[in-house]
């Protein structure tokens, strides 16, 4: 039987998690309204599908991932340099280690629905079948911009080839998209080692492919940051998509904790020890030994960790990574 070995993307840094998220401890080991961590989470997924299971992450979190992920494989790449270098790298690593196997590429951060492990395994079988590059595809529930949208060809069973990539686009965009039968991009990738290598060498991290043999670190240390669907998934003319038959959406901001837990009768949502009095639609955020109380406010973000505290409007909940960088400097 060919084995599926699952690759969990866990070296982010969640910048638009701030404060619950630093470089200290990342969003993947923060639980969120679970009882256990993101990550924790995302490796029991990939169990239900994978005959192993890799989690790929930075230097400085590699002691940590065994807390949250026991009997894992653990790989760190060298730098962080986004989901391109990342996911090349697995691959090459991971094809010297197992023969012959698909991959299945998961990040850290979703909230999956039931219904997930029929169509991870779907995406595996596309991904042996046609030996192109698979992504997954979620039907819209709303007219988001934080997404790219994907748009799919005709029904080859179950599975579309992939016309075009749209990224993340403004309010009208997303409304076109969304009429017209767009998909969201998951983020969630299933191909075989050698193909993704193979469209990975034909792009612009050519030269990083045919580096990392020799010298990974100075392969990362010479490549930009970049994203697998700029650098690979947008100029692939074998890229198909499988529509996700399940609940889905990224962790990636404060806001979507208003789409992953019950609000109260006043649309708030509150993670920890919180009071809201005369508060509507807010996302009030505590951590371990840390209190929030709102009063008479709305459409606000308040969270509190370790003693660092972020006030925003929700609907700036995308700009929360610009305080990240304003500390980094």
């Amino acid at each position: 039987m060919p084995t599926t070995v699952a690759v969990v993307l866990a070296g982010g840094r969640g910048t638009r998690l701030y404060p619950a998220s630093t470089d200290d401890t990342p969003k993947q080991f923060r639980a969120f309204g679970g009882d256990r961590s993101l990550l924790s989470r995302a490796v029991e997924r990939a169990r239900a599908v994978a005959d192993e299971t890799y989690v790929l992450t930075r230097p400085a979190y590699a002691d940590r991932i065994h807390e949250h992920a026991p009997g894992v494989a653990v790989l760190t790449e060298p730098e962080p340099k986004d989901t391109g270098p990342a996911l090349v790298y697995a691959a090459h690593r991971i094809r010297e280690q197992v023969t012959d196997p698909v991959l299945l590429c998961l990040p850290s951060d979703h909230h999956v629905g039931d219904g997930y492990r029929e169509t991870f395994a779907r995406a595996c079988e596309v991904a042996r079948e046609t030996g192109g590059l698979v992504t997954l595809g979620v039907e819209p529930t709303r007219t988001a911009t934080e997404y790219g949208y994907i748009k799919p060809g005709e029904d080859r069973g179950g599975y579309h080839p992939v016309e075009a990539f749209k990224e993340k686009p403004d309010p009208g965009g997303a409304a076109r998209y969304r009429e017209h039968g767009y998909l969201w991009n998951a983020g969630v990738f299933a191909w075989t080692p050698d193909a993704l290598l193979d469209a990975a060498r034909a792009g612009e991290l050519g030269a990083f492919v045919d580096a990392l043999g020799a010298d990974p670190e100075g392969a990362f240390a010479a490549v930009d940051p970049v994203s697998v669907d700029y650098a690979v998934m947008e100029e692939a003319e074998n890229a198909y998509v499988v529509p996700a038959a399940f609940d889905w959406d990224d962790l990636g901001s404060w806001d979507a904790l208003e789409r992953m837990l019950d609000p109260d009768a006043s649309g708030t949502v509150s993670l920890g020890e919180t009071l809201a009095v005369d508060t509507e639609d807010c996302v009030l955020a505590a951590g371990d030994g840390q209190h929030v109380a709102a009063v008479g406010v709305n459409d606000l973000v308040v969270a509190t960790y370790d003693g660092r505290t972020l006030v925003a409007p929700k609907r700036e909940a995308q700009r929360v990574r610009e305080v990240v960088a304003a500390l980094d400097d």
